[in-house]
């Protein structure tokens, strides 16, 4: 689901298909229909099971800083469609996004692609349009079979690998790492943050088979407290984004930088770090109410050593909602032993989790469901204790259209 897509789809009669189908070929078509617009351009590509957004987002940080200009395609939305596609850190305007979808409804795209394949094209037509010095393009999915990675970027990152997806990805780490790694091209300098040993093993023999010179955290660059240290070293100050994997994408963004050609100046590093935050990343949204996006079990231990480092010895009051098809029980038992209590939330989306349902999972001893997002006890910390709004992205934009009013 990609909030007011459809308003453009109707405007300019294109159809096309709400589904997922892991495949490049029809979007290799469409590309080649629009002008080849995948093929201009400075562009990073950035895969992995968590860790792409907030890794984006310091990048696009130091970049503006640095004087450049950005274009940024991620997923899913925040609040609907125009945030995916980011120029200079704002959401496309209206304007424009009607202007790419002009451009595809004159090639006669209509029908060819599904709904992310046609946003991807749309994304690809506006960088081609506005020309910003770089783009950083997050994978939707995987990587192998994903719509953006019809791209020859200057670099290709992977943030972290984990079981997500496994349905479309495997349900083993290997062949996840099999699927990320479909984004390395020959010769491309490759980033990656600290995966699993058998992930690791798979990137390093796709990268040596592809000439790809590999760049590996805790080996090749790293961060020490708030020292990021590599071929060059730079001094920090202290991150608006809480917890060490919060350093830890930080780092991995710096050396993609300076592995693409960047030069990095001290100042505008430590500024940019300093001061850039994520919507949904550990983001306190009312005093004591936080929000973070950790759908699976991996985001979910992250979110849990983060809840240490920043509440030490306090236990916290859940509220999540989530998409079926998740590890849901693994996700909650991570949270356990920093839970307080949980509150399940049936939220409206075609593919969510009902709060009993999730409430099934959870062997917790303090639990309860609620219908909606719009009671109000889900967002008030009056009880002394911190609450964290958790589980999928889609639910916690609907917290923030809930919060607008």
């Amino acid at each position: 689901m990609i909030p007011k897509l459809d308003e453009y789809k109707e405007r300019w009669g294109i159809m096309s298909d709400d589904s997922i189908k892991p495949g490049l070929k029809a979007i290799q078509q469409a590309l080649v229909a629009v002008g080849h617009p995948e093929k201009k351009g400075r562009i990073i590509h950035v895969a992995g099971t968590n860790g792409k957004g907030s890794t984006i987002a310091f990048m696009e940080a130091i970049l503006k800083e640095r004087g450049f200009s950005t274009g940024v395609f991620s997923s899913p939305a925040l609040i609907d469609i125009h945030d995916q596609i980011r120029i200079n850190g704002e959401p496309i305007t209206k304007a424009e996004l009607n202007e790419s979808f002009r451009t595809m409804k004159e090639a006669g795209l209509s029908g060819l692609l599904t709904n992310f394949e046609l946003l991807t094209v749309a994304a690809f037509l506006t960088f081609e349009r506005l020309q910003p010095d770089y783009v950083l393009l997050e994978t939707g999915m995987g990587g192998k079979s994903d719509s953006t990675n019809v791209v020859m970027p200057i670099v290709s990152v992977i943030t972290s690998i984990a079981l997500d997806h496994t349905a479309f990805l495997g349900d083993t780490i290997t062949q996840v790492a099999e699927q990320k790694a479909g984004i390395i091209k020959e010769g491309v300098p490759v980033v990656i943050g600290p995966l699993p040993t058998e992930a690791q093993a798979v990137v390093r023999q796709v990268a040596n088979g592809k000439e790809s010179p590999l760049y590996i955290y805790g080996e090749h660059f790293k961060m020490e407290g708030n020292r990021f240290i590599s071929a060059e070293t730079i001094q920090l100050e202290e991150r608006k984004m809480k917890g060490e994997h919060q350093g830890v994408n930080a780092a991995v963004a710096i050396e993609s930088l300076r592995v693409a050609g960047i030069q990095l100046k001290q100042r505008a590093v430590q500024q940019a770090i300093a001061t850039v935050q994520l919507a949904h990343r550990f983001e306190e949204i009312a005093p004591g109410v936080f929000v973070d996006g950790a759908h699976n079990p991996a985001a979910a231990n992250r979110l849990a050593e983060t809840i240490r480092s920043e509440f030490p010895g306090e236990k916290v009051d859940f509220v999540i909602g989530m998409l079926k098809g998740k590890d849901i029980e693994q996700t909650l038992n991570e949270l356990i032993p920093v839970a307080s209590s949980f509150t399940f939330v049936s939220f409206s989306h075609a593919g969510a989790a009902s709060g009993e349902e999730l409430m099934g999972y959870c062997q917790h001893k303090v639990k309860e469901v609620v219908n909606g997002i719009n009671e109000a006890k889900l967002l008030d910390a009056s009880n002394d204790r911190k609450k964290i709004v958790t589980g999928s992205l889609y639910l916690l934009s609907g917290i923030r259209d809930y919060l607008k009013g």
